[in-house]
């Protein structure tokens, strides 16, 4: 029975060093982001290692329950890559030199001035009627096996950039071909909050989604905070689809619009710098525990230089004292990591400079140097903005790097809404 035809596929990445954790799988995560552009849904992913038996299990499964997988690695010369020989078993396809094929490969390996080993042959064996993608960034050729039921295997390499170019400009026309009359595009709308915890916002927001109707919802927490994504699946035309978007968006800032700070993949840091420019106002950063992480992010977006002054990382109490003129008995009396000493950080730090605004942060990041009073991940923060200036003590949860993040994260959030504040 011929399959009915339906623009869904599952990818199965194959490679011992995924499964060890020495190479991240990049390559699936971009397949699914560009397919769902083309309206063809990535509907299960997999990662095996370089075993027969594990290979075929997988490819086996996808053919059968979805009816289409792109395979990624496993096309090397190696003894490793297994995945031509083994998809090829699975269709039963001999595998034959295929002598362009060859001739393509012998041509690179000159063009490089280098002699091809002889393993490399092997990259030149097609299984019988399947489909030659070529490959222009390397030696190993993409492969498309099709079955009399319409299932498919399509089999990429496993290097980024070879794979990248020969899904760009050989597969994705395959595919396209396939499904002409498949869903719309696969779109999003990601709103980003910080501040909120993701069961209180999923609780606050749980009456916004009641009508989202063929929206998808999802709560995506980080170090930074809390997005909300929104996913049309394709299935609303894309006007119909923009307009649920901003009905359950406006739903959502009736209820949690103070912790919201954007729409799309902005960072926190970019809003802060668009109303620091907007207002004509200038930052300093003084950081302790955070090492001068507020200030890298700041100074990450081109441009910044028409708002960040600069920043002193203080990390000892005495470069505290000299660089940033906090006072002696103020780190006595109240400690390093106090509210006290974080003002007067952020006080210093913009008077040395000469800034309009400024963020501080002192902390225990740990994993020691917690006490019973202040256990690791007590940090303190304050931020200063013409005419007004806020502070506060946080318990930050997470090992040392998230620590580090989420303190940084807090400090810009608490500038944000004094500059939020002052320009409404």
């Amino acid at each position: 029975m011929t399959r009915a035809p339906r623009a869904a596929v599952e990818i199965v990445a194959i490679g011992d060093e995924l499964l060890l954790g020495q190479t991240i799988d990049t390559n699936s995560a971009w397949l699914s982001r560009e397919l769902a552009l083309h309206g063809i849904r990535v509907v299960r992913r997999a990662t095996t290692g370089d075993d027969a038996g594990a290979i075929r299990a997988a490819v086996a499964e996808a053919l059968d329950r979805t009816g289409g997988v792109i395979c990624t690695g496993g096309l090397g010369p190696t003894r490793d890559d297994l995945t031509r020989p083994v998809v090829a078993e699975l269709f039963g396809r001999s595998l034959l030199v295929d002598e362009g094929v060859l001739a393509s490969i012998e041509a690179r390996f000159r063009a490089l001035g280098r002699e091809m080993a002889a393993n490399n042959r092997c990259q030149a064996e097609v299984p019988v009627g399947a489909l030659v993608l070529s490959n222009a960034n390397g030696t190993a050729p993409g492969l498309v096996l099709t079955r009399d039921d319409g299932a498919f295997a399509a089999l990429l390499p496993g290097p980024p950039r070879e794979l990248r170019a020969m899904f760009a400009d050989a597969l994705l026309p395959w595919l396209l071909a396939r499904w002409p009359e498949r869903a719309g595009a696969v779109a999003h709308r990601v709103l980003r909050t910080t501040g909120i915890p993701e069961s209180k916002l999923a609780e606050l927001l749980e009456p916004a989604f009641a009508d989202a109707g063929e929206l998808g919802v999802a709560f995506l927490p980080s170090v930074t905070g809390v997005d909300v994504r929104l996913t049309s699946w394709g299935t609303l035309p894309a006007e119909e689809a923009t307009s649920s978007f901003d009905r359950i968006e406006r739903a959502v800032r009736a209820r949690a619009g103070e912790w919201i700070y954007a729409v799309g993949e902005r960072d926190l840091a970019d809003v802060v710098g668009d109303l620091l420019r907007a207002r004509g106002l200038a930052i300093a950063v003084a950081e302790s525990c955070t090492g001068g992480l507020i200030a890298k992010r700041l100074t990450d977006r081109p441009g910044s230089s028409d708002y960040v002054l600069g920043a002193v990382v203080a990390y000892a109490n005495a470069a505290k004292v000299t660089q940033l003129d906090v006072p002696v008995e103020l780190i006595e009396t109240h400690g390093a990591v106090s509210e006290q000493v974080a003002l007067a950080m952020a006080r210093g730090v913009a008077r040395r400079l000469h800034a309009d605004c400024a963020v501080a942060v002192t902390g225990i990041a740990g994993p020691g140097g917690g006490t019973d009073a202040k256990p690791v991940g007590t940090v303190c923060i304050a931020a200063l903005a013409p005419g007004t200036e806020q502070s506060r003590t946080m318990r930050v949860p997470g090992d040392r790097s998230e620590v580090r993040e989420r303190s940084a994260q807090a400090a810009l959030a608490l500038l944000w809404k004094l500059l939020e504040k002052e320009a409404g």
